[in-house]
């Protein structure tokens, strides 16, 4: 273990033997480092958070403070943070609220860029990339392997689906559905996310049956529920197009399309 002489580190935190704790940091009550986790100068993780197995933490974040929410109470509730993440500088992650499930999640691999943020509640899935400044409000649910560009601001019970790339400075105030590249305020479909499908290794035979299911759901005038039948009567029922289907189908706050 090495912690830096001038870091505070509150007798009930638990640091890993080969985790790193830099000059100036902060580790509060109740917090998890874990094992060759690296925590640089001047970060400040306020308490009940957990930290997974080799995730780095830059200069001046600050993690696993109280939720920005005036209902909040002074509960105890926590931040969970998976595996192997990055979290650059000045990102602000906040723990969740008791009415909104009391945990705020970050799934393994994700990479929050410099100044984003992660509000109370949100859960993040694996491999999330947030660029420069991107905002989660609260209760937002982003599936794996979304990216989201700079400046992005995402409203509260937001939902966004797998694979989808949302474009920078966009405003998204309704559900993005999976595999989508989406863009602008407020935020629209712009097609699939084909780059990116490309490059995760879906296959031809995914990406056909993708493109006529966008094409049915977003390129027609028939109403959402009749093109979504149209869609599990005509295109290939594979998993990937079931899950189309599903989180439009599921939608709350209604689908950009």
């Amino acid at each position: 273990m090495s912690i830096h002489p001038t870091a505070v580190v509150d007798k009930s935190a638990r640091i890993a033997d080969d985790a790193e704790v830099g000059p100036y940091s902060f580790i509060g009550p109740q917090v998890v480092v874990g094992p060759g986790c690296r925590i640089d100068h001047h970060v400040n993780i306020e308490k009940l958070t957990s930290i997974g197995q080799g995730t780095h933490v830059w200069p001046f974040a600050s993690l696993g403070s109280d939720p920005q929410d005036l209902k909040f109470g002074g509960e105890e509730t926590r931040l969970e943070i998976g595996q192997k993440v990055q979290i650059r500088e000045f990102v602000t992650v906040n723990r969740g609220t008791h009415h909104g499930g009391g945990v705020t999640r970050v799934g393994d691999h994700c990479m929050l860029m410099a100044y984003s943020h992660v509000a109370h509640d949100c859960q993040l899935g694996e491999h999330v990339i947030m660029a420069n400044a991107a905002t989660l409000a609260g209760h937002v649910v982003i599936e794996d392997h979304v990216g989201l560009g700079g400046l992005v601001a995402v409203h509260q019970f937001t939902r966004i689906g797998r694979h989808c790339f949302v474009g920078g400075l966009s405003g998204v105030s309704v559900d993005l559905p999976p595999f989508c590249l989406c863009e602008g305020n407020r935020a629209k479909t712009h097609g699939l996310n084909i780059v990116g499908l490309r490059r995760a290794g879906f296959s031809p035979e995914v990406l056909e049956a993708l493109k006529l299911a966008y094409k049915i759901v977003f390129r027609t005038r028939t109403p959402l529920a009749k093109a979504l039948e149209q869609v599990e009567g005509e295109v290939p029922d594979l998993p990937e197009v079931r899950h189309f289907v599903q989180f439009i189908r599921g939608s709350e706050r209604g689908v950009a399309r």
